[in-house]
């Protein structure tokens, strides 16, 4: 059975990987952007969800995988870590979707249909991170701490209506909060791909950070480049606000002064 969720695990997940690109790379709100995103997020999902399964498993039955000797590491990894992962994919498509869903009312995304799953990822993350540190994997605390901070960052969304100093709505938010869901959302889920694939292809780098860390390096510096370009657009416009309300009030006529 359990070599059953791992070849679903595999295809599922291959779908994903493949399509994540495509809404990142084309034109946004796109017919092809968004069917590229339903293909990644239903890819996601269900790898998401199958790892969690087979970290399950994995918790239950401790005698797989012999060939590593360090079997509480194995825990680590196959274990807790890959819940993690598997429960922070489905939190970032599931994220991902609501603030799209619910960009007219992001209210919507403080109910414990959404604030659960938020949870849940918190939870797992920092179980995560304390095993990593018990046993001593870096890999294990650095996965840990991008999600916990992510889910923070989600949440400092969620609950704040204004920009700060301003005092004005954000009606355009949610597409930084939507590209950088996606962006986690990668993430988790080309981590948790390469903790299964490596063990079959290359078992002597299962443990290699470098590895482990790229799709992490990657995925934060994408989301760096978006936010800066982001508030880039962001200066932009409110400099051109400010011209034009500059421009029609040099444009109202002065009433003169009264004379006696």
């Amino acid at each position: 059975m359990f070599h059953i969720f791992v070849a679903i695990h595999i295809v599922a997940g291959t779908i994903g990987l493949a399509a994540f690109w495509i809404p990142i790379a084309t034109k946004k709100g796109a017919a092809l952007h968004r069917r590229g995103g339903n293909w990644a997020l239903g890819g996601f999902l269900g790898a998401g969800a199958l790892a969690v399964v087979m970290a399950v498993y994995s918790l239950i039955d401790t005698t797989r995988h012999p060939e590593i000797e360090d079997r509480q590491l194995y825990e680590g990894l196959f274990g807790w870590m890959m819940l993690y992962l598997g429960i922070l994919t489905i939190g970032f498509a599931d994220y991902g979707v609501a603030v799209v869903r619910h960009r007219a009312k992001r209210t919507a995304l403080r109910s414990w249909r959404y604030q659960i799953v938020m949870a849940a990822v918190v939870i797992s993350g920092v179980w995560c991170g304390v095993f990593g540190h018990r046993v001593g994997d870096p890999l294990m605390v650095l996965v840990a701490v991008i999600g916990v901070i992510s889910i923070l960052m989600q949440q400092v969304f969620v609950w704040r209506e204004f920009v700060p100093g301003l005092g004005v709505p954000e009606p355009r938010a949610y597409v930084g909060e939507h590209f950088r869901a996606l962006i986690g959302m990668g993430i988790s889920a080309y981590t948790a791909f390469l903790s299964v694939g490596l063990i079959r292809l290359v078992p002597e780098e299962v443990f290699n950070p470098m590895i482990w860390a790229g799709p992490s390096v990657i995925g934060v510096s994408l989301i760096i480049w978006f936010t800066h370009q982001g508030n880039r657009q962001k200066a932009k416009q409110k400099a051109q606000q400010e011209a034009r309300k500059a421009a029609r009030k040099e444009a109202v006529p002065s009433e003169p002064s009264p004379t006696f």
